[in-house]
C-alpha cells in the first residue's frame, strides 16, 4: 500500500494509520470525525459500537482499553464498516444487532430494523397477559419480520403460545434464528402466511406491526431507512392502510370471541385507522388511540 500524503485529508491519513497500529481510542476519534462529515448525528456512539463489534467486546469496554492496539485485520474490517456507514447504512445492520424489549435479536436486510415505539404493542399484550394469567393465551402476531414481538411476548409471559405470521419467507428465516437463539421454538410457532390466512386456531389477541407508510412519504424517508429497509414491509398505498384494512377484513374469522387486536399506525393515522374500524368491524368495542412519548398517534386497540 502507498504511504499517503501527509498533505491528504485527515481522514485519509488515519485510514492509512489504521491498517498498521492504530489504537482504540485515535481509532474511534477517526470513525467519528469521517461520520461528522457524511452528516451522521449519532456518529460517535456509530464509531464506538462498530469498533465493539468489530472487537467482540462490549462499548463499555473500549472506555478502559483505549491505548488498546487494533490489528490490521481488525483496523481494515473497522474501516470498511465505517465506510458503509457513510452511505447511511444501518448500524444494525453492519453489526447484525438490535436489542428489543430488552432482548438481544440479530437483524439483516431481510427485515425491518425494531424501534423502540414497537414496544408499545408488547406493553398492550402483556398487559392482556396478565389479566388472563391463569390460562393459556394465544397470541397472532402477524408481519413478524425479525420475530421481535413475538419473542418479546413469549420472554414475558409465560401463559401465552404465539404464532409468529410472515408472508415474507427470508423474514421467517431471520424470526427462526431468533426463536432458536432463544430456545422458544416450544412457545413460538413460526408460520409463512399471508396476514392471518394461515392462522389453525383462533386467537385471543392480534397484534400487528403491518406496513403503513404512504408511498409519497416512503420518497421522503431518510436515506438509512429507503435505501435499505425492505419497501414492502414499509409501504402500503397511497394512504398507508392497505395491509390494516385488509387485516381488518381477516379478524372476524381469526379471532376468538372477546378477543383484543393491537395494531401499530402511522403518526397522524389514529383518525383514519379507527374510522376503518368502525366501518369494517361493527362489533368493535372499546376502540383506543395510544400516543408514543412524543405525541403521536401509535397503537390502535380494540377488542371483538
Amino acid at each position: 500500500m502507498s504511504i499517503t500524503p501527509d498533505d491528504a485529508p485527515i481522514w485519509q491519513q488515519v485510514v492509512w494509520k489504521l491498517s498498521h497500529d492504530a489504537e482504540v481510542g485515535p481509532a474511534i476519534n477517526a470513525g467519528t470525525q469521517r461520520l461528522e462529515e457524511a452528516h451522521i448525528s449519532t456518529a460517535r456512539l456509530d464509531a464506538q459500537v462498530i469498533l465493539a463489534h468489530v472487537l467482540g467486546v462490549d462499548r463499555s469496554w473500549l472506555f478502559a482499553h483505549y491505548e488498546h492496539i487494533l490489528t490490521p485485520d481488525q483496523a481494515e474490517r473497522y474501516m470498511d464498516l465505517v465506510v458503509r456507514r457513510v452511505a447511511h447504512e444501518p448500524v444494525a445492520y453492519l453489526v447484525n444487532h438490535k436489542e428489543f424489549y430488552g432482548i438481544d435479536l440479530y437483524v439483516d436486510p431481510r427485515v425491518l430494523i425494531p424501534r423502540p415505539e414497537t414496544e408499545m404493542l408488547v406493553d398492550q399484550v402483556l398487559a392482556e397477559a396478565t389479566i388472563h394469567s391463569t390460562r393459556r393465551l394465544v397470541v397472532a402476531d402477524v408481519g413478524t419480520g425479525s420475530g421481535a414481538i413475538a419473542l418479546a411476548v413469549a420472554t414475558n409471559a409465560p401463559n401465552t403460545h404465539l404464532y409468529a405470521l410472515d408472508i415474507s419467507a427470508d423474514a421467517l428465516a431471520v424470526a427462526r434464528r431468533n426463536v432458536e437463539t432463544h430456545a422458544l421454538a416450544d412457545r413460538v410457532t413460526l408460520l409463512q402466511s399471508d396476514l392471518l390466512a394461515g392462522l389453525p386456531e383462533r386467537a385471543d389477541v392480534v397484534v400487528a406491526n403491518l406496513p403503513y407508510v404512504t408511498s409519497d412519504d416512503y420518497a421522503t424517508l431518510a436515506p438509512d431507512i429507503c435505501n435499505y429497509e425492505p419497501a414492502g414491509a414499509l409501504v402500503a398505498g397511497p394512504l398507508g392502510l392497505d395491509a390494516i384494512s385488509r387485516l381488518l377484513s381477516q379478524l372476524p374469522d381469526h379471532v376468538a370471541p372477546g378477543g383484543l387486536v393491537v395494531l401499530e399506525i402511522g403518526y397522524n393515522q389514529g383518525a383514519a385507522v379507527i374510522s376503518l374500524v368502525e366501518t369494517i368491524l361493527s362489533q368493535a368495542s372499546q376502540v383506543e388511540l395510544h400516543r408514543d412519548y412524543q405525541g403521536h398517534d401509535r397503537v390502535v386497540t380494540f377488542q371483538l
